[in-house]
This record gives C-alpha cells, structure tokens and sequence, in this order.
C-alpha cells in the first residue's frame, strides 16, 4: 500500500515537474520574438523606459526614421548589414550624442550583424560630443543598438528587454 501511494506520489511529481517545463518553454519562446512594425516598437520602448523628466522633455525634438540608404553608413557604420527593416531614433538638433536603432534581420544572421555592428560602431562621431555607452542587444530577429549616455542607454535597453 506504501509502495503504490510512493509511486502515484512521485509520478505525480514527474508529470508537475515536465508540466511547469513545458509551460517555461513556451513562454520563452513567444517571448523573444518580437511582432509589429519596428517603430511602434521603437515607440514602446519610449513609453516604457525609466528616463529622467529631462531626457523625456526632450524627446519632442526626437524623430524616428526608416534607415535608408543614405543614412546606413552613419547610422551604422558599415554597408555590411542585410536587414529587412531599420529604424533609427535621434534628435533633429542637439549637442547630445544619442541615437537608438532597431534592425530586423534574417535570424540565422542576427549575431554576425551584432558583431559587425560592434566592430563598426563610432561613439565619437558627434562634433564635440561623445556617446558614453554603446549597447547592441537581441531578442528574437530583432536588434537593439544605441549610443548615448550610460543611463539612457541602460533605460532603453531594460525596456526593450522588458517587452
């Protein structure tokens, strides 16, 4: 009687444990890819980032792009990136090194585009001024790059990472 109610007990056990994995599993999954056009994202990611009062005041004079051609080398740093979709955020005028970019990619290709990023990025490329932090994260086929200061950077990433 011991012996069967041990056996129920620890396949029940079993059966919780695979049960609470596979729930993980999915949630992860469907987590990491992220769904929509790359500037409502951008836009998301402006509403929920922890900025100062200061920075957000800012962001009337911020404007998010399509990345063109014109612009891929500057933005970037390199032509080397195949992307499907680029957006980028910057102010029109400012004495601040800032920009956030979002990149879509081939998913098979999302760390060479990571690292080509890396290898290229220019924090100094501002007149005058300097971005502080670079951060190139990603989730899913989705790239995450900014330059800018240390605690804007570090706001947008943990909201990007939040969504």
């Amino acid at each position: 009687m011991l012996k069967k109610r041990m056996v129920r007990v620890t396949g029940f056990f079993i059966l919780l444990a695979g049960l609470t994995c596979t729930a993980c599993g999915n949630k992860k999954e469907s987590s990491d890819h992220l769904e929509g056009a790359l500037t409502d994202i951008m836009a998301s990611l402006y509403a929920n980032a922890d900025l100062d009062e200061g920075f957000r005041e800012s962001l009337d004079g911020y404007e998010t792009v399509e990345i063109t051609d014109d612009l891929e080398t500057y933005i970037l740093g390199t032509d080397g990136i195949t992307y499907t979709e680029g957006v980028v955020s910057m102010p029109m005028m400012s004495s601040m090194a800032y920009q956030c970019v979002l990149l879509r990619v081939d998913e098979a290709d999302v760390e060479a585009a990571k690292q080509l990023l890396k290898d290229n990025a220019d924090p100094d490329k501002w007149v005058c001024v300097s971005a502080e932090t670079t951060l190139i994260e990603s989730r899913g086929n989705v790239i995450f790059f900014i330059m800018s200061g240390k605690d804007e950077a570090y706001a947008m990433n943990t909201a990007f990472q939040n969504l």
